[in-house]
């Protein structure tokens, strides 16, 4: 049974999540953390959604087996395709990171015209189109596919003129919209926060799904009693756990979350269950 002291367990293809890591850490600095990337399997956006119903549901199980009282899928095609499923087959409440996003965009948008960037993956589920239709609100959505985002992230091309040049080319169509709002669809993006912004200019805001999953789950946290209650002073523990070789998880890492994660782990969640 989940008591306040339980882990947040978080899960990822890969290693974009620990920018949801590096949010709860500032939004809830003292709950221990269970990081889990599945890195021998990524990417999830070639793979069918029955597929990533699996994999979801067994990172789901190997989270569960570490005892954790909240679960946030830091994935935006596994929120898209295994987040209604995995809320019908288990109790524990999880957390995918394109409402909060969606929400916030509706809430804070002036003109209703709203852009989202992310994936071909993710673009191409609509997820984010049916989580506006959800929020019963007259917005204009225009979505833009940016594929070439994650691989300059993780080669650490975030601020120079090589991700200027292809933020201008991609982000034209928003421009053109008129948009006022922007969704920052995939966890690896906000890294580009800063040319992002420059591109759109300053009467444009950035939505960080990654900050605001961070938000609910505080707020999630806190309607279940399910808060830390660990003082200022504790050493809340943090758990990183991948199912590839950890060396090239260990060299990212840094960049994303803006700490060493310390000890990695290898693990095989396909016997979680």
């Amino acid at each position: 049974m989940p008591t306040p002291t339980s882990p947040i367990g978080v899960f990822d293809s890969g290693i974009g999540g620990l920018t949801v890591v590096r949010e709860l850490l500032k939004v809830l600095p003292n709950e221990p953390i269970v990081y889990l990337g599945d890195t021998a399997r990524v990417p999830y956006g070639n793979k069918s959604r029955d597929t990533v119903v699996k994999f979801s549901t067994e990172n789901v199980l190997f989270l569960l087996h570490h005892g954790v009282k909240l679960i946030v899928i830091a994935c935006h095609t596994a929120s898209s395709f295994a987040l209604p499923f995995l809320e019908r087959h288990f109790k524990h409440p999880i957390l995918g990171v394109i409402e909060p996003g969606v929400e916030t965009a509706v809430a804070i948008s002036r003109s209703g015209r709203i852009g989202v960037i992310g994936t071909y993956a993710t673009i191409g589920s609509k997820a984010y189109l049916h989580a506006f239709a959800r929020q019963h609100r007259k917005v204009r959505v225009t979505q833009i596919p940016c594929p070439l985002f994650v691989p300059l992230v993780e080669e650490g091309c975030v601020n120079d003129s090589l991700a200027h040049q292809v933020a201008l080319r991609y982000l034209k169509p928003l421009k053109a919209a008129r948009v006022d709002t922007v969704i920052l669809g995939c966890t690896h993006y906000p890294l580009l926060k800063q040319t992002i912004a420059r591109v759109m200019g300053p009467k444009v805001t950035l939505i960080d799904s990654a900050r605001q999953v961070a938000l609910k789950a505080r707020v999630v946290l806190k309607e279940m009693g399910l808060s830390s209650d660990q003082g200022t002073g504790a050493n809340p523990s943090r758990r990183f756990f991948v199912t590839d070789e950890p060396r090239h998880f260990e060299a990212l890492s840094r960049r994303f979350l803006g700490r060493q994660p310390g000890d990695v782990s290898k693990v095989d969640v396909s016997n979680a269950g």
